[in-house]
């Protein structure tokens, strides 16, 4: 009789399976970071895997899905999902933004103000020397 080696056959095809799925958690990673285009095609191919086996896998399906909506959404921003700015972060900026020019807006009418009476005291100045003098 014969030993029953079909342990060993399912053991090595987990670790393949293991081995495949982490390939393509690699592939997506990468192309995100890359900031390119995440496609089924762009995972199978630097995974080395088939598309239909992508189609076939719910999680990673769900994030290519994902991400290849985030870079729809921004076909210009070609930055890691990570990486990209919040409307939040980008609503504080732009407050940040308008009250610092309101602050050098100020600070410049005031500098102004300060300059012109400098230079008419300078004149008041120039003018009662002139008078001194008689010229």
């Amino acid at each position: 009789m014969r030993a029953d080696n079909s342990q060993h056959i399912v053991n090595a095809a987990r670790r393949r399976s293991e081995y495949t799925r982490s390939r393509a958690i690699q592939a997506l990673r990468e192309l995100d970071a890359a900031g390119e285009p995440v496609t089924f095609e762009a995972v199978a191919k630097r995974a080395e895997v088939s598309r239909s086996w992508l189609y076939g896998q719910p999680d990673l399906r769900t994030e290519v899905e994902r991400l290849r909506a985030l870079h729809r959404r921004a076909p210009s921003a070609q930055l890691p999902a990570g990486q990209r700015t919040s409307d939040a972060s980008l609503l504080r900026r732009l407050e940040a933004a308008n009250t610092r020019v309101r602050q050098l807006t100020e600070e410049n009418q005031r500098l102004r103000t300060q300059l012109a009476r400098a230079l008419g005291e300078q004149r008041g100045d120039r003018i009662t020397t002139d008078r001194v003098r008689g010229t």
